[in-house]
């Protein structure tokens, strides 16, 4: 499945979001999933006794995952409505929808750093080696889930930056509470995958680091993630190395600068949930990111093609294969923050 937050384009302000899941494998087309879930229980009342799901009404993925429902869960709406004309009500036009975070409020937010390319970088930059312990332990920061962006959000510089990047990743979402996995099970507790921007102030990144403890400011103005969630099933038949044979590709203005593979990654996700639920309990609605693909920012390769950072009035799209490609339009730094 692929499943996202839609409302309509012309909606009024202040619509709320409500689920759906592509009827097609390039997200042309919408099944909302509580129209969906309506008319399957008119149509025979006893999914409502026989089933959860189909018990309430379903909203955003945030209260689907509170009620203590994985995201596996909303298959039985969309397989008992895949017969459905594409004329049935329920079933709306991507052109006519606007996307937005697959989890609006994430409950946190692990960043790892597990592609060995995008560490070699920036340890040669900064006149090192690769510390040994990187290759042994999957190393991990917080970041801020107070300013989560969907696609085609706008992301801005902070007030003291000049030098904004963008981080080439994918993230996974936990969808059920889990404490000290082991890492052939880590696998287990994610609900789906998403393309995630982890924004970063090179300058201000630059400046805490000195110091050994951050990033903080560095990074914790915005991170974009989208334009859907897919399952893990949708996957499988690319499995490879510790990942996916799914290319990873970011562009500015239309240019690709970025290039890489998710199977090249040092760690799998299982072993990062691993290492995020040791002696911590993970929660559905956590997001679990990968970390940069090598060459997947400016950093690393802004000198060959763009020759800066981010300007206003750049667009920003990072692209992984089968999970979408997450557009972000650059603007000057409103005022009245």
């Amino acid at each position: 499945m692929k499943i996202a937050h839609v409302r309509e384009r012309n909606a009024p302000a202040g619509t709320g979001w409500q689920l759906a899941a592509a009827r097609d494998p390039d997200g042309r087309r919408w099944l909302l999933l509580d129209e969906a879930r309506q008319g399957l229980v008119v149509e025979d009342p006893r999914r409502a006794h026989n089933s959860a799901v189909f018990r309430q009404p379903i909203m955003t993925l945030d209260d689907h995952l509170g009620r203590g429902l994985r995201v596996e869960a909303l298959a039985e709406i969309v397989e008992g409505y895949a017969g459905a004309a594409d004329d049935d009500e329920a079933i709306a036009l991507a052109g006519d929808l606007q996307f937005g975070p697959p989890i609006l409020r994430p409950a946190s937010l692990r960043d790892f750093y597990a592609f060995e390319g995008h560490v070699r970088t920036m340890w040669e930059r900064r006149g090192g080696a690769v510390p040994e312990a990187w290759y042994r332990i999957p190393i991990f920061y917080f970041s801020n889930v107070s300013e989560i962006r969907g696609p085609d959000e706008p992301v801005w510089r902070p007030a003291t930056s000049e030098e904004l990047d963008y981080e080439l990743e994918v993230a996974a979402l936990i969808d059920t509470q889990v404490h000290d996995l082991p890492a052939e099970r880590g696998e287990e507790a994610i609900g789906g995958y998403l393309v995630f921007n982890d924004w970063s102030a090179r300058d201000l990144q630059r400046d805490e680091t000195t110091v050994r403890l951050g990033p903080a400011k560095g990074k914790d103005f915005a991170s974009s993630i989208g334009p859907w969630l897919v399952t893990p099933d949708e996957l499988q038949d690319a499995r490879a190395g510790n990942g996916y044979n799914l290319t990873m590709t970011a562009s500015v203005n239309g240019t690709e600068l970025s290039r890489g593979t998710w199977a090249d990654a040092q760690f799998s996700f299982g072993e990062m949930v691993a290492r995020a639920s040791a002696d911590a309990r993970l929660r559905p609605g956590d997001l679990i990111g990968s970390g940069t693909v090598g060459t997947g920012c400016l950093l690393e390769v802004k000198d060959e093609i763009l020759k800066r950072y981010l300007e206003p009035g750049d667009l920003v799209t990072l692209a992984v294969d089968r999970l979408g490609a997450l557009a972000t339009p650059i603007v000057e730094r409103p005022t009245d923050r």
